[in-house]
């Protein structure tokens, strides 16, 4: 691809750059992919992220609430088949979005990622890749821009709707099957660059703190608890 046909690129890109819409890049039709801003073949598009996940420093999945929680059987498939893909990249660390409320005073950026500061987790951890899944639409734009604006990250969005102009690598309609041929491309890229790794899971985050669910009950959540327990006369017919 031509250098002058990059239109967004790792930055840092300065203080407010222009969002990516601004500088006439338009979100991909279903089949196709968004590489630096220009439409392209979705394989093309895996192929050039998996190479900055194989070959840039810290590469980490940032996956949000849409695969954190299992709210039905189609994200649990779809958080089974991001973990799959996280085997596979060498290093590879996963720092969760679980909740998009500003973290004030401060956050622990090695145990969470921030939308509303993403830029200091990324920074801190030295991330020069990186994958969201999972995250609402709304707060990936205004994270990936941010961290665009003030990071050398190189952003990829699997986005289960129709993707992000703020990636550098945008795949749309991403759901667990998809995330896997994206698996599968990038063990075919790693195995044309020579690098050798056996798949493993990331390694525990040691930031985050240890929990006993064997002690949870539904009367733990609050007022939520009504969300969890069935009433009476209703089927719940997705379950773990």
């Amino acid at each position: 691809m031509q250098e002058e046909k990059k239109v967004i690129v790792p930055g840092p890109a300065g203080y407010n750059p222009k969002p990516a819409a601004f500088l006439g890049v338009d979100l991909p039709p279903p089949g196709r992919a968004l590489l630096y801003g220009e439409e392209v073949d979705e394989e093309k598009a895996m192929r050039e992220a998996a190479k900055a996940m194989l070959t840039r420093g810290n590469p980490t999945i940032f996956p949000g609430p849409l695969v954190l929680w299992g709210w039905n059987a189609a994200a649990m498939e779809k958080a089974k088949a991001v973990l799959e893909l996280a085997q596979e990249i060498p290093n590879c660390r996963i720092i969760p979005m679980p909740d998009y409320r500003p973290k004030y005073p401060k956050i622990d950026p090695e145990a969470e990622i921030n939308p509303n500061h993403p830029n200091l987790t990324i920074l801190h951890n030295k991330i020069e890749a990186c994958i969201f899944v999972g995250v609402h639409c709304h707060y990936a734009n205004l994270s990936l821009r941010m961290i665009r604006a003030g990071t050398n990250c190189f952003t990829i969005a699997l986005c289960a709707e129709m993707g992000h102009e703020d990636a550098m690598v945008s795949l749309r309609d991403q759901h667990a099957e998809e995330i896997r041929r994206f698996k599968d491309v990038l063990v075919q890229v790693r195995n044309e660059m020579g690098i050798e790794w056996e798949p493993k899971l990331p390694p525990e985050n040691p930031s985050l703190p240890k929990e006993d669910w064997t002690k949870i009950t539904p009367f733990d959540f609050g007022e939520y608890a009504a969300l969890l327990m069935p009433r009476r006369g209703e089927v719940v017919e997705e379950s773990e």
